[in-house]
């Protein structure tokens, strides 16, 4: 079969002429990716792009003209709305969102509550404030982008126009532009077909559930009317940005690298010096996997440009796509990184991989892979040891104890909320550093977002001040703290939402003083935190956590062991459990 035939093969049965509804594009888009990646030539790959290409071109229309209701309920969680591009999110459920988020600002002037969760008190004060606007590499970000924009330009707020940027950087712009809020259009680390929709407000991080809650009734609202409140009738929700009033041109790198510089104090980290002292120091590699998002066009200008030969960027071209991985910081998607620095003669090697909007990021020293489990640990002792700064440490709950083992000898506190970077905010610049499991940081002086940049420039940081690898410097903090080997991974269960939540009450029979099978032998149980899920502390510092997904039919467990060895069979504990109150077979 020759190639065209197979790409007429895949559209035929993914598509249905002139029926959006019926059209499953992104199944189409996944095989012909499958087909570009196994080409053996230029010619072949290039007909495997044609038909990616025209996918594409389908979903822009279906993300230009649906005018149905997204196939699935908006709703605002921890990170924002997440849904498929042109089934869930399209021009008109983004407006209709931009104008609920409008709409919360009205009701903000009969509420208290609300004008403090905002950091705003009227609607014209927000108006004069403004909203940062900005995109990740997802296909159709400009399209989304340039919706919401109309919708608030229409209402007379200003708009700072960042393009295509990073959630750290756009964080950082809302700090130092002092606009009122964001809008970020973006899902972050989920697969190719997702869109997404971030809302941060006047404090630049992840917004308050008082406030989520309110965009959800009132975007429930909003996209079922034909004519929704905030969104004028007839408003060419695609009037290009050149015909708009109050827009202003936004870098936010700029920002965020003067948002860096003001919190020296805080954080002692000499961002300029530093980059001074990697244009010199020739013993020093550096590189990064952008995975195709948004980070690639920030990472030279970052660094200060370093000499080409010293920072090496890895799937740093424009794809939509992410060349068919799952976009994540995870041990796979690291191993082109792991290579890359094997193959090089300098001594100090620092390694990242970024996820598509630049808040997540995984490290490695080209022998030693590290988690944001161990490295929150270290860029705590970093900070309070070498940078001599005070203060306690915050990590989400689901996160290792390495941390809580450092800031017990350190005599400082650890605060450790549920998971999700927006429990964060009664520590934010309290903290020297706040982390959780799934590869976010931040610190103190720095943005209440998590940053992968922040994150890249500490390792930097660590590497050329302490002149040894990043592997060398976990060793000699596991070698005074002691050694703690986390793991999580999740599954897929037919319950959701209630019935879910209902089933997984049955783990309160995993008390205090019980019993867990681990391996062949049994350990107990000393200490149980239930603030988010059910964490179970064992007699030897060992632990399960088990919680539900608050966006899938998934439930996620975590582990940590003592021994390397012993991480396996805790997650195996962990699916006995689960199977013994009837959620896996």
């Amino acid at each position: 079969m020759t190639i065209e035939s197979e790409i007429e093969l895949i559209t035929n049965r993914h598509t249905v002429e002139n029926n959006h509804k019926e059209s499953n594009y992104f199944d189409a888009i996944k095989l012909l990716v499958t087909g570009r990646s196994a080409a053996t030539d230029a010619t072949s790959r290039q007909l495997w792009q044609n038909g990616i290409n025209h996918m594409y071109r389908l979903v822009e229309d279906e993300i230009l003209t649906n005018t149905r209701l997204p196939q699935q309920t908006i709703k605002f969680g921890t990170s924002g709305w997440r849904g498929t591009l042109g089934k869930d999110l399209f021009v008109n459920s983004v407006a209709a969102v931009t104008a609920a988020i409008l709409s919360l600002y009205r009701e903000a002037e009969g509420s208290k509550d609300l004008r403090e969760a905002l950091g705003i008190n009227s609607f014209a004060e927000m108006q004069q404030r403004g909203c940062v606007v900005g995109f990740d590499n997802r296909f159709g970000g400009p399209l989304l982008a340039l919706a919401a924009v109309n919708v608030l330009t229409a209402n007379g707020v200003t708009v700072f126009y960042a393009g295509e940027s990073t959630t750290g950087a756009l964080s950082a712009s809302v700090l130092i532009r002092k606009a009122a809020f964001s809008i970020n259009l973006t899902p972050s680390h989920n697969p190719m077909e997702y869109g997404g929709f971030k809302y941060n407000a006047a404090d630049a991080g992840p917004a308050a559930p008082i406030l989520t809650d309110a965009i959800t009734r009132l975007a429930g609202e909003y996209v079922q009317m034909d004519v929704a409140p905030c969104i004028p009738p007839g408003l060419n929700l695609q009037k290009p940005l050149a015909g708009l009033p109050g827009i202003v041109a936004e870098n936010a790198l700029l920002s965020w690298q003067q948002l860096v510089r003001n919190g020296f104090a805080l954080h002692g980290i000499a961002y300029d010096r530093l980059l001074a002292d990697l244009a010199t120091s020739e013993d020093v590699v550096v590189c990064v996997d952008a995975m195709h998002g948004a980070s690639r066009q920030y990472l030279g200008r970052l660094l200060n440009n370093p000499p080409a030969d010293r920072l090496v960027l890895l799937r740093n071209a424009q794809d939509p796509t992410f060349g068919g991985i799952a976009p994540e910081p995870s041990s796979v998607n690291m191993q082109p990184v792991i290579a890359t620095l094997a193959a090089r003669s300098e001594p100090l090697k620092i390694g990242a991989i970024i996820d598509p909007d630049g808040d997540r990021i995984r490290f490695t020293d080209g022998t030693v892979e590290i988690s944001m489990n161990q490295f929150g640990a270290m860029a705590y002792h970093f900070l309070h040891e070498v940078k001599h700064k005070k203060g306690m440490v915050a990590k989400t709950v689901a996160s290792s104890n390495f941390a809580n083992a450092v800031a017990k000898q350190l005599q400082e506190e650890v605060f450790e909320p549920k998971v999700g970077f927006k429990e964060f905010k009664p520590v934010i610049n309290k903290a020297l550093v706040y982390f959780e499991e799934s590869d976010g940081i931040s610190i103190i002086g720095h943005t209440p977002e998590k940053d992968a940049f922040i994150g890249l420039i500490l390792a930097l940081d660590m590497t050329l001040s302490l002149k040894k690898s990043l592997g060398e410097y976990l060793a000699e903090i596991e070698k005074h703290y002691g050694h703690y080997y986390p793991d999580r991974d999740g599954v897929t269960v037919s319950q959701q939402g209630a019935p879910l939540l209902k089933t997984l009450d049955q783990l309160q029979k995993f008390a205090v003083g019980s019993q867990v099978s681990v391996g062949t032998g049994a350990k107990t149980i000393t200490e149980v935190i239930d603030i988010d899920g059910r964490k179970m502390i064992l007699d030897d510092g060992s632990w399960i956590m088990i919680r539900p997904s608050g966006t899938e039919p998934k439930v996620r467990f975590y582990v940590e062991a003592r021994t390397s060895e012993e991480t396996a069979l805790l997650v195996k504990s962990a699916k006995s459990m689960l199977a013994e109150i009837g959620l896996l077979p």
